[in-house]
């Protein structure tokens, strides 16, 4: 029987990458997303290219009876769930840290309503199913800013603290279900381009790039590979967060 995957903010970037990418290994696909349901058909429609079975599904995962009802359609679909990727989030860009006024409790709200509690709902409801899967798996996508403390916003970088803290929770509670998460740092694309801003994009990119052992920055066919990795290709390993930043967080060579 396929395995099913169920990813969140499939319509674009390390939702799409990731759909594409369990589509060539087999994987029946689920493809959730809030508002962008004719990219999602798109992305859909490349992934059918393998042979396998879609669904997309356009749900606002802040809702909790939504969360239920992706489930729900998936199972009814597909008839189980083996990988839950959480990958949808949301953000205000307020870069000013400082600036006690840029963001209030609505935009707190909202972004922790989709960052973690969104997660743990689906995670909630699809329990059942990821019991019954020989590789039951859950990847979260947190982020540096949960690590480093820096990035969009403050509820942004707080939020995806908190992911990764439930991470680790749940990985504990929850075995032989394996949950872990990954944290890229600057990842290419246009939803980021879109926030900070072609020039500051730009700038920040090319300040990483030059920066960094690695010398680059991610992709989000690089987060994709390392969400495939845990969820299918390292059994023994739960709890954990990669760091995908090119070693950024390591901070800059004092010899160099």
């Amino acid at each position: 029987m396929p395995k099913t995957v169920l990813i969140t903010g499939a319509s674009r970037g390390v939702g799409a990458a990731s759909a594409k990418l369990f589509a060539k290994h087999g994987f029946d696909v689920v493809l959730n997303c809030s508002s962008t349901k004719v990219d999602a058909e798109k992305i859909a429609e490349e992934c059918k290219k393998n042979g396998i079975r879609t669904l997309v599904i356009e749900r606002d995962i802040s809702d909790e009876n939504n969360c239920k009802a992706i489930i729900e359609d998936t199972v009814d679909c597909f008839g189980g769930i083996d990988v839950l990727v959480n990958n949808a989030a949301r953000t205000k860009f307020a870069f000013n840290h400082a600036d006690m006024d840029a963001l209030n409790t609505e935009d707190f709200l909202a972004i922790y309503s989709t960052n973690v509690v969104a997660p743990f709902n689906l995670i909630k409801y699809a329990l059942t199913e990821l019991r019954k899967s020989k590789i039951g798996s859950v990847v979260n996508v947190a982020s540096m800013a949960g690590i480093n403390a820096i990035g969009s916003s403050v509820a942004y970088a707080a939020s995806k603290a908190a992911l990764i803290n439930m991470t680790s929770s749940l990985a504990r509670a929850l075995g032989p279900i394996r949950v872990n998460a990954v944290c890229p740092g600057f990842i290419e694309g246009e939803w980021l381009k879109k926030g900070l801003g072609e020039d500051i994009y730009n700038a920040t990119r090319s300040h990483i790039i030059n920066s960094n052992p690695l010398g680059r920055v991610c992709s989000p066919a690089d987060v994709a590979n390392a969400i495939y990795y845990l969820a299918c290709m390292q059994e023994i390993t739960t709890g954990e967060t990669l760091i995908l930043d090119g070693g950024s967080y390591l901070g800059g060579n004092p010899l160099k």
